[in-house]
């Protein structure tokens, strides 16, 4: 059988391995070597037994939903030594003037990205550098380049700047090492409801960490500021007091304090003064306050702005009716004629009269040469409405007599025609 173990790296890096149960019994921090992807890695123990089996299982989001719960697979190759741990020591402190080195490289080629740390593994056969870039960079020239300096296996790999804090370190604005680098190891995201919850200010400046963005301890009391608001009222609210109605401008949820606006100004009260206040406060009564739903319709007042429901008689004349009382087959029918006839269904075939036969005639195209003069309709003269130096008819619509369109308004004529426009009478 094999125990699950939880193995820390540099920074907030952590993996899972297996160790024999009937092995030495490993402790916490306590230093192992385990399999990395490509060789040997120097690790510390985190967490061991049911616990890292458990993590392991609610850290993984790549595994598919119903399926097993993942396991590790790589073993824990044995303890380490003292000169195992002083040789990681030693790649530590190598790490930075290896980052500024990389950093030259990075101005060389001419790329916006910043790398903000390095990690060697513990064999040497690899060299991660983790680097921020607020957009995609394009680094296979420089991983070649890394790759004949260094002679190793280069990884570049893009992190946030939360992750870039987390590794790196600091001190917050409490005094105290950053959250995210020492206990915290899953950064959960924080947003800006947490801070309006909590009444803080928005000012970017008071709210934000080292990394630039939300702190992460506005997530630690967010739960204790939303179960205390539900025991006060909302702020804006009216509520009925001893004093009247009274507005809540805020509330004191440590002391248990509300502040109240109302006719008489300004007052502060306990939260269970309030509760009594508002428990024997009078009920508010006015000769109006009996709900419409309750008043039959007959007894409901009119209103004087609002029109009186239309109402009909009968065909007999009889008591008018509203409309829509009555159902739709015994109403009238408009027409006194359309009870006697049968809807177009119910008459049978033969009884519809016949459809005309003969098909729809179309008016024939106008063609003026092919148009020939009837007897009813006699030919046009040639020189109607033209004058005496105008051209012969030739049967297109020019020699028809033209009409002058009347020109609505008083406007200026046509061009070169100085004469005023004229009204027919």
């Amino acid at each position: 059988m094999t125990t699950t173990i939880e193995v820390r790296f540099k920074g907030n890096r952590k993996d899972y391995f297996l160790w024999p149960e009937d092995a030495e019994r490993l402790f916490l921090h306590q230093p192992v070597i385990v399999e990395a992807e490509r060789g040997l890695d120097f690790g510390r123990v985190g967490v061991v037994g049911e616990t890292a089996a458990r993590k392991c299982a609610s850290g993984c989001s790549g595994c598919a939903v119903g399926s097993d719960p993942p396991s590790a697979t790589r073993p824990v190759i044995r303890l380490a030594t003292q000169e195992d741990v002083r040789a990681a020591n030693d790649l530590r402190r190598s790490e930075e003037p290896t980052r500024i080195q990389a950093i030259e490289r990075v101005r060389h080629h001419g790329l916006e990205m910043k790398l903000s740390d390095a990690e060697w593994q513990w064999d040497r056969k690899k060299l991660t550098f983790y680097f921020t870039a607020e957009k995609r960079v394009d680094f296979r020239d420089l991983v070649r380049d890394l790759a004949s300096a260094f002679k190793t296996r280069i990884e570049l790999r893009q992190i946030g700047v939360r992750d870039e804090a987390a590794r790196l370190g600091g001190v917050g604005r409490c005094g105290k090492e950053y959250c995210c680098s020492t206990w915290l190891r899953a950064l959960d995201p924080v947003s800006l409801a947490l801070a309006k919850d909590q009444h803080l200010s928005l000012n970017p400046a008071q709210i934000s960490g080292g990394c630039g963005r939300l702190l992460c301890c506005l997530k630690y009391e967010h739960e204790f500021y939303v179960a205390a608001r539900k025991r006060f009222p909302k702020e804006g609210k009216l509520i009925r007091t001893m004093k009247g109605s009274e507005k809540v401008v805020a509330v004191d949820i440590f002391r248990e304090r509300v502040f109240l606006r109302g006719e008489d100004g300004p007052r502060t009260v306990l939260l269970a003064d309030l509760r009594e206040e508002m428990a024997q406060a009078p009920e508010a009564s006015s000769p109006d306050s009996t709900s419409r739903e309750a008043a039959p319709a007959a007894e409901r007042p009119v209103r004087p702005d609002r029109p009186a429901p239309e109402r009909r008689r009968d065909a007999g004349g009889g008591e008018p009716r509203p409309r829509g009382d009555r159902p739709r087959s015994e109403r009238p029918p408009r027409d006194p004629r359309a009870a006697e006839r049968p809807p177009r269904e119910a008459r049978p075939a033969a009884e519809r009269p016949p459809r005309d036969p003969r098909p729809t005639e179309r008016r024939p195209p106008r063609d003026a040469e092919s148009a020939e003069p009837t007897g009813n309709q006699p030919p046009a003269p040639e020189s109607a409405g033209r004058g005496e130096g105008a051209a012969p008819d030739d049967g297109s619509r020019s020699g028809r007599p033209k009409r002058r369109r009347r020109r609505r308004g008083r406007g200026p004529g046509r061009p070169g025609n100085d004469a005023p426009p004229t009204s027919d009478n």
